[in-house]
């Protein structure tokens, strides 16, 4: 490697980490192909401070709770927990490949990609993820309904974050 090219991949890596910071971004990693075998691959990553966490035990039997209605002076039970409450865990969830900016249309005054009760193919571009200037399309890893979409146009996900539940 040159030193020229050496200089630039620093200051690349730097402008990088520059981004990173500035976008309060958890990582970003990126490929430089300059052809000839010559690739540079780089993933900064950075630990995050974050305020401690208060954790609710669940106690570990089934118990019952038991609320009143005012109104009708009768017991009820509240539902039990459900796929929704959690849609990573949903089996027809897709999740974000990338951390970057979601765009439901491709163009800002264009239909969107995706709606919900909209049926999809396999392989269909669901919404595109924008890092680092370059658009990507996020295909649909399967045929099915759209059943809830859980981000919103021009929101920040990270990598795994919930986009859609196809069903």
């Amino acid at each position: 490697m040159s030193k020229k090219n050496q200089d630039e991949d620093i200051a690349f890596i730097r402008a990088l980490a520059e981004v990173l910071q500035d976008n309060d971004l958890g990582e970003i990693e990126i490929e430089r192909d300059r052809g000839e075998d010559n690739v540079l691959n780089v993933r900064l990553a950075r630990n995050i401070e974050q305020a401690p966490q208060t954790l609710n035990m669940a106690p570990t039997h089934a118990a019952k709770v038991i609320t009143k209605d005012a109104q009708a002076g009768t017991a009820s039970t509240p539902p039990a927990p459900t796929q929704e409450d959690d849609p990573a865990k949903h089996p027809g969830a897709v999740t974000s490949p990338m951390v970057g900016t979601v765009y439901l249309q491709p163009e800002p005054d264009a239909d969107s990609f995706i709606s919900v009760g909209a049926t999809v193919s396999e392989g269909a571009t669901l919404l595109i993820v924008e890092a680092m200037k370059t658009m990507n399309h996020i295909p649909s890893p399967k045929s099915g309904i759209v059943k809830r979409i859980l981000i919103e146009d021009g929101g920040a996900v990270e990598f795994g974050t919930p986009l859609v539940i196809i069903e």
